[in-house]
């Protein structure tokens, strides 16, 4: 059942979860109903490696992976429902906060005065927006003060910015997290085959998530 386990750096809590995932699988659970989700792709490979030491082979149907490298397969598999077609291309940080150079400039705001922020704090306003699920209004006021007079630009911005990578498909890495969590939302069916086939799901480091 369902288990939260709290301890000290190094007390063994990632050793918890590869034993847990061994247990499983020798107790006859299928590897491929079992879900792993850590903060880093080398963290997930070295734990399913740990636990095929214990195991076998076995492991290696196990559905391990970053929450962003998950979310990535599942929206892959499953988006079209919510218009994410499966050869949409992620674009890291720095592709994204060109794009949003590239909107910025189309929408005449790098002829404004030089307090207008740079594409990298206009990318970190947004992200902090999607990530909290809170208005990019609030985030300025609350967190960057000095660029309030600038919010409706802003605003319009990342309405422009978003609507940018709708139309070529591009997904950002805050998109990744949205995107799956709008298809769990609302898309009934495959909620429920989501549910069926991840019966064991196992978060290391848990208190990252956001």
């Amino acid at each position: 059942g369902p288990s939260l386990v709290i301890a000290g750096a190094g007390s063994g809590k990632t050793r918890t979860l590869v034993y847990r995932v061994a247990y499983l699988i020798d107790s006859g659970i299928d590897p491929s109903n079992i879900l792993l989700l850590t903060f880093t792709r080398k963290s997930a490979q070295e734990m399913l490696a740990r636990a095929g030491d214990l195991i076998g082979a076995r492991s290696q149907r196990v559905c391990g992976g970053t929450f962003h490298s998950v979310a990535n397969l599942l929206l892959r598999r499953y988006g079209r429902s919510i218009g994410v077609e499966p050869g949409f291309t992620i674009l890291d940080r720095g592709d994204a906060e060109d794009l949003i150079a590239l909107v910025r400039s189309q929408l005449g705001l790098n002829e404004k005065d030089k307090r207008f922020p740079r594409k990298g704090t206009i990318m970190e306003m947004i992200s902090k927006s999607e990530n909290t699920l809170r208005s990019l209004e609030e985030i300025v006021l609350d967190e960057f003060g000095h660029f309030a007079d600038h919010i409706e630009d802003l605003s319009r911005l990342k309405t422009a910015y978003q609507a940018a990578k709708r139309q070529k498909q591009l997904l950002d890495y805050d998109d990744l997290l949205v995107m799956l969590r709008q298809l769990l939302l609302l898309d009934e069916t495959v909620r429920a085959t989501i549910s069926r086939q991840f019966r064991y799901i196992l978060v290391d480091e848990y208190q990252d998530t956001n």
